[in-house]
């Protein structure tokens, strides 16, 4: 019978071994060679290793030799492995990210993979796996908006301080319209959604008329205060101001954060204001409508209720926003601010250095 060499292993060995025995956030590879190898330390035969641990006689004797050889640092890294040479040089590869980077196509406005392969002279699957190396994308795109407004830091502030302390004795809404909301019915009958298929709807509609919806969101409880009209004009809107003023509690001041909406700002909108003081109106800076957490309750309402719905009239596009709004007022779940005023202002403010000197983003 053939006698493996003995393993002996200094303190720090064995301590360095066993820690490596026990990782489990390590590659498994790693953990099963460290056991191959204090189980040589403790005397083992190969077949016996390779018995206890499932493995072949002759993996157990490549890990003992490897590490009578290379020490510890043998078990992290695996011998080179036979295949072809690497074809595509770092300069190469430097020069494909630079195209990516910094050309457009002749015909297009970004690449893709096919237009770079060709341009470059590889094949499209080396394209792929170079842009996925280096996080690429070149198909997708992010819409941002900066906002010019000069007081947008005290803006800011403002209604980020609403959110996250809001005033004792006070209710804090956030207030707006969602107008030009359609009553769309579907030219033919969708087919229902079955194993093997999603539903489907036909991609025509006809249109039966429009709505606005007005909402005001109670940021600490969730709830929703809602108006319907056919128009969003300052009448409309003094209108739901009224709603707002007889069914908020007679001792409770309110803080509406609006955005700039002209509307907002009307002469008989303000006169009506200064007739009644327990309204204080915040505005949000201008072009930043993300402030207003009553955009995130329209969001939900358009995809859970509106974007698939079916409505064969105004009445009845109406009638399921409402029932919409109830079910949600029957077991409301604010929406939870985290993002602190100063947190907001750093990135705005790297944005637009950024904006300024697109290279050194």
């Amino acid at each position: 019978m053939r006698i493996a060499p003995p393993v002996e292993l200094k303190p720090e060995q064995r301590i360095a071994l066993e820690r490596l025995a026990r990782q489990r956030s390590l590659p498994a590879r790693v953990v099963e060679r460290a056991r191959i190898v204090l189980r040589a330390a403790d005397g083992l035969e190969n077949q016996q290793i390779a018995q206890q641990m499932s493995l072949t006689p002759e993996k157990v004797s490549r890990w003992r030799k490897r590490f009578l050889k290379g020490g510890m640092a043998a078990l992290q890294k695996d011998a080179p492995r036979p295949g072809r040479k690497r074809t595509l040089t770092d300069p190469r590869v430097k020069q494909i990210l630079e195209m990516t980077l910094e050309q457009t196509p002749a015909n297009a406005t970004h690449w893709s993979t096919r237009t770079m392969a060709e341009a470059a002279g590889i094949s499209e699957a080396s394209v792929r796996r170079i842009w996925h190396a280096h996080g690429l994308k070149p198909h997708l795109v992010r819409t941002f908006k900066l906002s010019r407004d000069p007081a947008f830091g005290e803006k800011l502030q403002d209604i980020v301080g609403l959110y996250l302390n809001p005033p004792e004795h006070a209710l804090v809404l956030c207030a707006d319209e969602k107008s030009q909301i359609q009553a769309l019915d579907r030219t033919q009958p969708g087919l229902p959604m079955k194993k093997g298929r999603c539903g489907t709807m036909t991609h025509d509609y006809k249109r039966h008329g429009t709505a606005t919806l007005f909402a005001a969101l109670d940021t600490l409880q969730g709830h929703v205060i809602s108006m319907y009209d056919d128009r969003h004009r300052h009448q409309e809107w003094l209108k739901f101001l009224r709603a707002i003023d007889w069914v908020v509690p007679a001792d409770l001041q309110i803080h509406m954060i609006v955005d700039n909406y002209s509307t907002h700002k009307h002469p008989k909108v303000q006169r009506w204001l200064q007739r009644h003081p327990r309204f204080h109106m915040h505005f949000t800076p201008t072009g930043c409508s993300w402030l207003n957490m009553v955009e995130r309750f329209f969001r939900d309402l358009t995809q859970n209720r509106l974007r698939r719905g079916i409505f064969r009239s105004v009445e009845e596009l109406i009638v399921a926003m409402d029932e919409y709004i109830r079910r949600h007022n029957q077991a409301p779940k604010p929406f939870i601010w985290t993002a602190k005023a100063t947190d907001i202002l750093e990135k705005v403010k790297r944005a637009r250095v950024n904006l300024h000197n697109p290279h050194s983003a």
